[in-house]
């Protein structure tokens, strides 16, 4: 199950926090944050538990085959969203796979979880009810239950990390498709939100095809199993009636 998502400022927790006059609008606390963070760190990106999920997208690869989806719908709402995340890994207990997971999505997740009541008792095994836990679960860094990708092959030390859009185009997949996590918020007070679930799901296949060809370069997928994968997403994305599918396809030439 490889995972990415997508936010927006807490703008309710930054009026609970900061004291906001009630009608100051949504768009007025986030500058006040975003102002506030580049003045003490010269960046407007906010601590991890000031972030409110928006979208959730998933690849699932099984013996069914493989699916990409947002999780919910675009109009539920944010704890029915991390509830269908931790649900799915209580019920199936995959494994998990993102790229920079460790150090922005799960973090963002595990306080969205407990702000909003999420309960995920298989997620936070660690070996007190199922032994093989201790040595393989979602929490620790060096365990592959949960494989952060970007930090494994920067071998977990920031300053090697880079960018999934630069590795992925480098490598010959798409990238992302002229939208970016910065542009995320806009959309949401514009009240586009089904274009960032898709520009999510495209993250989440771009994930996907690294995570294959690092299978393959690790020698756990032969060079023909990795080119029948990639055949198999292209001919599955080729099938979906969707506009960033196809313009995905396009920026992606068959070999």
């Amino acid at each position: 199950m490889v995972f990415d998502i997508e936010t927006i400022p807490d703008v309710d927790g930054l009026r609970r926090l900061h004291g906001h006059p009630a009608d100051m609008s949504d768009a007025e606390v986030a500058e006040l944050a975003f102002a506030a963070r580049r003045e003490k760190t010269g960046s407007d990106f906010l601590p991890h538990h000031l972030h409110r999920v928006a979208a959730i997208s998933c690849v699932f690869r099984d013996k069914e085959g493989f699916r990409v989806r947002s999780l919910g719908t675009p109009e539920d709402g944010e704890a029915k969203l991390v509830g269908d995340f931790f649900r799915v890994i209580d019920r199936y207990t995959p494994q998990l796979v993102s790229w920079n997971g460790g150090g922005f999505d799960l973090p963002v997740l595990h306080y969205r979880a407990l702000l909003n009541g999420v309960a995920a008792p298989r997620y936070w095994e660690m070996g007190n009810e199922d032994r093989d836990f201790k040595w393989n679960n979602y929490i620790s860094r060096y365990h592959t239950r949960h494989l952060d990708l970007m930090d494994l092959l920067a071998m977990y030390t920031g300053r090697a990390n880079a960018p999934l859009d630069d590795l992925a185009k480098l490598c010959g997949f798409p990238g992302k498709l002229g939208v970016d996590g910065s542009q995320v918020w806009t959309l949401c007070q514009e009240g586009r939100l089904k274009e960032i679930r898709d520009y999510c799901e495209t993250d989440v296949v771009n994930t996907y095809l690294m995570y294959c060809r690092f299978q393959m370069m690790r020698g756990d997928m032969s060079y023909d199993a990795y080119a029948y994968e990639l055949e198999l997403v292209r001919s599955v994305l080729s099938k979906i009636d969707s506009p960033h599918w196809s313009e995905y396809l396009d920026a992606w030439p068959a070999p």
